[in-house]
C-alpha cells in the first residue's frame, strides 16, 4: 500500500529495551510504532536493546501496524551498529534522529540499503534544510522532534505553539511537496486529554498525518482527532454524489450546503472516504 493511503494517526514510541512494553504494543490500537533505541534506552542498555528488539520483531504479532526503528545518531558510539542491526530486523523503516542535511541520509542509506528511511526533524539546521532533506530519494516520512527543537530554539512552551509554528510549517511544506508522510511531535502531559486534543486538532488543521505519542493513554484521543469525522464523511459523500449527478446531466456546477463543488473538492472528498475505509480495515486486522 502507498504510505499516503494508509493511516498514521497514532505513532507510539516504545522502548526497545523493555520486553513487557514490546509485548503490550501488540494489542494497542495504534497505526504505527516507533521502536526506540535512542532516547528511551539508557546507556547501559543500548547494546542489549538491539537483540531484545530483534527477538520481538522476529516473534511478530504486530499485525498491520507500521514498524519503525529509531536508531541512535552517527555522532554516538551506537549509531553505526544500530544501523547495521536494523537492516535485518524486518522493520518497515528506519528513523534517523537529528537529521540536518541530505548527507546524513546518504550515510544511513549506505548501510541500510533498500530499507525506507524516515527523518527526525528537530534541529534549526534541519528546519532550514527541510526541502532538500524531503527530496532525498530514500526518504518516506518525517517526524517532528518538538522537544529537542524547543531546546535548540530556546523558546518558551505555549499551548498555541506559536514559537515553533514556522518550523512546523517549513517541514509540512517540504513533506507535502515531496508526497511524504509527516507526523507531529509529542504532547508531554500524557494525563491531560483536553490539552492533547487541542494540540491534535491544531496539528490536524495544519495538515499533519498524525501525532507521535509517549503513552498508550493518548491513543484514543489521537486516533479520533486524526480520523475523518462523521460530518466530514457525510459531506464528502454528498459532494461526490452532487458532482456526479451534475456531470452526468451535462449541467452547470454542483452546489452542496450553499457552496460550489469543483473537481478539487471531489478529489479531497474521495481522499477522506479512502482514509476512513483504510482506518476501518486496519481496525479489523
Amino acid at each position: 500500500m502507498d504510505l499516503r493511503q494508509r493511516p498514521f494517526r497514532s505513532v507510539l514510541y516504545i522502548p526497545a529495551s523493555k520486553p513487557r512494553a514490546l509485548d503490550k504494543a501488540r494489542g494497542l490500537q495504534v497505526d504505527a510504532i516507533i521502536f526506540d533505541l535512542e532516547d528511551a534506552v539508557t546507556v547501559d542498555e543500548k547494546v542489549a536493546a538491539r537483540a531484545t528488539l530483534k527477538e520481538a520483531l522476529d516473534q511478530g504479532g504486530y499485525g498491520a501496524r507500521f514498524k519503525i526503528v529509531r536508531i541512535n545518531g552517527f555522532d554516538t558510539e551506537w549509531g553505526m551498529d544500530d544501523a547495521k542491526a536494523v537492516k535485518d530486523m524486518g522493520a518497515d523503516a528506519v528513523l534517523l534522529p537529528k537529521v540536518a542535511s541530505p548527507d546524513d541520509l546518504d550515510a544511513l542509506a549506505a548501510i541500510t540499503g533498500d530499507l525506507a528511511i524516515w527523518a527526525m526533524m528537530e534541529t534549526p539546521r534541519g528546519m532550514l534544510n527541510a526541502g532538500a532533506i524531503a527530496a532525498h530519494p530514500k526518504l518516506a516520512g518525517m517526524v517532528m522532534g518538538t522537544n529537542d527543537l524547543a531546546k535548540e530554539l530556546q523558546c518558551r512552551t505555549r499551548a498555541d505553539r506559536m514559537p515553533m509554528l514556522t518550523s512546523l510549517q517549513l517541514c509540512l511544506l517540504a513533506a507535502k511537496a515531496e508526497g511524504l508522510v509527516i507526523i507531529d511531535g509529542v504532547y508531554n502531559a500524557f494525563k491531560d486529554d483536553e490539552g492533547l486534543k487541542v494540540e491534535c486538532d491544531q496539528g490536524r488543521d495544519m495538515g499533519f498525518d498524525g501525532k507521535t505519542l509517549i503513552h498508550p493513554a493518548q491513543v484514543a484521543v489521537t486516533n479520533e482527532a486524526f480520523a475523518p469525522s462523521a460530518a466530514e464523511i457525510d459531506l464528502a459523500e454528498r459532494q461526490i454524489t452532487a458532482f456526479e449527478e451534475i456531470e452526468a446531466a451535462g449541467q452547470g456546477v454542483a452546489v452542496v450546503d450553499g457552496r460550489i463543488v469543483e473537481n478539487l473538492h471531489v478529489a479531497s472528498a474521495r481522499e477522506i472516504l479512502a482514509k476512513a475505509k483504510a482506518i476501518d480495515a486496519l481496525a479489523k486486522e
